[in-house]
C-alpha cells in the first residue's frame, strides 16, 4: 500500500508551494492510472503524436521548469508570511519584571 500513498502525496497540490512535488521535479503533471484506464484529453494528444513532436514538446516543458520552481519558490515565502502574520496576531505580548513570581517546572534529571 505504500507506493499507493507515496502516490497519492506526490500528486496532491500542496498548499504552501501552490503545485504538486512530482510537477516541481519533473516539469510536469503525472499521469494517474486511471487517465490510461480512461483516457484523458492530455493522454489522447500525446499518443497521437510521434515520438519526434513529443521529445520537442517535453524539452519545451523541461525548458519552463526552472520558472515554474521559481514561482512555487514565492508562492512558498508567501505562504510563510501569510502563517507568520497570523501567528504574531494571536500572541500576546507579556512583560516581567525582575519582581514577578512566576510559574517554574522543574524536570528530574
Amino acid at each position: 500500500m505504500l507506493p499507493f500513498a507515496l502516490l497519492a502525496y506526490r500528486t496532491s497540490i500542496r498548499t504552501s508551494t501552490g503545485t504538486t512535488p512530482y510537477s516541481l521535479v519533473y516539469g510536469m503533471e503525472a499521469v494517474l492510472p486511471i487517465e490510461v484506464e480512461i483516457p484523458s484529453m492530455r493522454v489522447l494528444a500525446e499518443s497521437e503524436l510521434e515520438e519526434a513532436e513529443w521529445a520537442k514538446q517535453r524539452y519545451e516543458q523541461l525548458k519552463l521548469i526552472d520558472e515554474k520552481r521559481l514561482t512555487a519558490l514565492c508562492h512558498d515565502q508567501c505562504y510563510k508570511q501569510r502563517m507568520a502574520r497570523a501567528f504574531n496576531a494571536r500572541v500576546r505580548y507579556r512583560k516581567f519584571n525582575s519582581d514577578d513570581l512566576v510559574l517554574r517546572k522543574q524536570h528530574p534529571a
